[in-house]
């Protein structure tokens, strides 16, 4: 009995060695124990609302019922699961859900008496602005104060040349970023009227918790899943073998994909790039962007499968985002739940593609003032100094092209507040801000004609050759061989067919070369700002500047360093099971969408007799590739 309970007690508490992961046998324990409480909430209720339906004059009652008991079992059900995740932040979890629902309830009350006696227009909006205004604000501090406190700490102290220090360690709250924009996604939702506010607490805490992506998304929108808490439990046959496929899907990209990618090469290199080639340094860069991709979009997988078994649809996160020709196109197709939550919630009121506001210019000007304070250095005052005075006079001298800049600036702010959001560190920064600068100079390309396109490169490559020629660094190195190679490749696809005639330029063959150079060149790139996202991942907040930025400058010197290719072939066959995954997984990758539906629709139509041993095989060899210490999901940490 002693036994017993002591299991029981362990079972219940929080043990931070062995949280709920999608990869451990004790989630779909979990998960089988709460489904199987789930069916039989729904059938109860169906059968309720049989016997009461000669009772009540209308089903509003009995659909209220119902919901109460489906959406407070997962309610409680999700709050148990991120105090198994997350310990004792579930109170914060609850608080945050406290908040919203209280300001929901007030934004709508407000609306409702205006509109009965008659109150002040203004007044009433004004009070329910700075209600939103307030709910936002408390969001965000909470936001700051766990993730962002060692940071501007951090970048005080270098400022100031202070040693102010944290006293307690402040661990950050497993998945806190996605359910704060989730939550301000409800507020300003509600406060816009786009959606009603929840009708009681359990329907909302249901909202704010669902556990199957709570801790790493897709971040789910209010006005996208709040109707689907009033919808009856339905689900096909066919569904449910779509809900069982994304299942799969997810654990074969984790666990077979993302965590051996890491294990056997990501994460060694990336631990100390100096002891591998410049070869291993490119390769890791590469096969890191499957690797992540993988992690998240197999997160994200199982999310929408485990969702899809209890009634309810998660928006598509990923859309094969190494097809991408551009970096905008990446950005539609990568992590689209929180792109398209920066484009409502930021862009937009940032003014978007109409005109600028004071945060357009306010946020890169305190970007660069922070910058220059901490580098304490002339070279970067006049860096700074110099590229506000170029924007100045492109404002001021360019009217006509006013409109363009401030867009291309909100789009360039959005970017480098989506690298701040990934974390606290100049490295995430850093990677937001080439993202945003490769979105601008993409933008600026598709404008100019193909020899306004050949000059611009050329000029470019003189430029960065020049610089090299006196001061040979390694990532000038790096530089004017990427760019020797764009000029070449540009060359190509632009001068040549500009002689080629009407057939050349027309042909099949030269828009399939386009399309391959762009997807590769895009992939590249794309791969290569992951240098900062990664170098400054799973790092204490107390040391990531430094450690991350040591990190990334360490591997710019080896990629920008001597290249030994006669080395290469022996790198190859000593990783080469990495290596044929990587290859196997890109190609799978960039399938075409339509023969993934085929296969997709095949697996879901497959008769029970047949699909039970398949998934029982797929289970048995995607868990031949467990590693010794499972993999925690990388956007855990965010």
């Amino acid at each position: 009995m002693t036994d017993f309970l002591t299991y029981l007690t362990n079972l219940f508490a929080f043990d931070d060695q062995h949280p709920l992961l999608f990869t451990q046998f004790h989630f779909w324990a979990f998960f089988f124990i709460v489904y199987i409480g789930f069916c039989l909430i729904v059938s109860l209720g169906e059968k309720r609302s049989r016997r009461r339906l000669t009772h009540l004059p209308t089903n509003l009652r009995i659909s209220k019922a119902r919901r109460l008991w489906r959406n407070g079992y997962l309610f409680f059900v999700s709050l148990f699961f991120y105090y198994k995740t997350s310990g004792n932040y579930v109170a914060l979890l609850i608080f945050s859900t406290i908040v919203g629902y209280l300001l929901g309830i007030w934004f709508d009350n407000l609306a409702h008496r205006q509109a009965t006696t008659g109150h002040s227009t203004q007044s009433t909006q004004s009070t329910r602005k700075t209600l939103m205004v307030v709910g936002v604000v408390i969001n965000l501090a909470v936001l700051c104060y766990f993730k962002y406190a060692y940071f501007f700490t951090d970048i005080f102290n270098t400022i100031a040349s202070t040693h102010y220090s944290i006293a307690n360690a402040i661990i950050l709250p497993v998945g806190i970023s996605f359910f704060t924009f989730q939550n301000i996604s409800y507020i300003v939702d509600v406060y816009k009227g786009k959606v009603r506010h929840a009708d009681n607490i359990l329907d909302f805490g249901f909202y704010t918790t669902f556990f199957p992506q709570l801790v790493a998304g897709p971040i789910i929108r209010a006005d996208q899943f709040v109707p689907q808490l009033y919808k009856p439990y339905f689900l096909t046959r066919r569904q449910f073998g779509i809900a069982v496929f994304w299942i799969l899907n997810g654990l074969v990209k984790k666990l077979v994909l993302s965590d051996y990618l890491a294990v056997s090469f990501v994460d060694r290199v990336f631990d100390n790039p100096l002891l591998y080639t410049s070869f291993e340094n490119f390769s890791a860069l590469l096969v890191y962007s499957l690797q992540v991709y993988a992690d998240f979009s197999g997160y994200t997988d199982i999310a929408i499968g485990v969702a899809m078994l209890m009634g309810f649809y998660l928006p598509t996160n990923f859309n094969s985002p190494y097809k991408a020709t551009n970096p905008a196109g990446f950005w539609k197709r990568w992590h689209i739940s929180l792109s398209n939550w920066l484009k409502d919630y930021l862009y937009i009121p940032l003014g978007g593609n109409r005109n600028g506001t004071v945060g357009t210019y306010l946020i890169p000007t305190i970007m660069l003032l922070i910058v220059a304070l901490m580098a304490k250095s002339r070279w970067v005052w006049l860096v700074a100094g110099g590229a506000v005075a170029v924007l100045t006079l492109v404002y001021l001298l360019f009217p006509r092209h006013r409109k363009d800049f401030t867009t291309n600036l909100n789009n360039f702010d959005t970017m480098l507040l989506g690298g701040m959001w990934h974390g606290a560190s100049f490295n995430f920064i850093t990677w937001g801000a080439l993202n945003g600068l490769g979105i601008l100079v993409y933008k600026s390309w598709k404008r100019w004609g193909p020899w306004t396109r050949i000059i611009v490169i050329a000029l470019v490559y003189l430029a960065i050759k020049a610089a090299y020629h006196y001061y040979p660094y390694p990532v000038l190195s790096m530089f004017h061989f990427a760019f020797m190679v764009i000029t070449a490749a540009i060359l190509l696809l632009n001068l040549v067919p500009a002689f080629g005639g009407k057939h050349y330029r027309g042909s099949k063959f030269k828009s399939t070369v386009t399309l391959v150079w762009n997807t590769f060149l895009t992939f590249i790139f794309i791969s290569f700002t992951r240098l900062f996202f990664r170098s400054g991942s799973n790092l204490d907040p107390a040391t990531a500047n430094e450690v991350a930025w040591r990190t990334a400058t360490q591997m710019v010197e080896r990629i920008g360093g001597h290249w030994n290719l006669e080395q290469i072939p022996a790198i190859l066959h000593n990783y080469s099971t990495v290596f044929v995954i990587f290859l196997i997984g890109m190609v799978v990758h960039w399938l075409p969408d339509r023969f993934k539906r085929r296969y997709r629709l095949w697996f879901a139509q497959m008769p029970l007799w047949l699909m039970v041993p398949t998934v029982v095989l797929t289970v048995v060899v995607v868990y031949q590739f467990i590693t010794a210490d499972l993999q925690p999901f990388i956007y855990f940490q965010f």
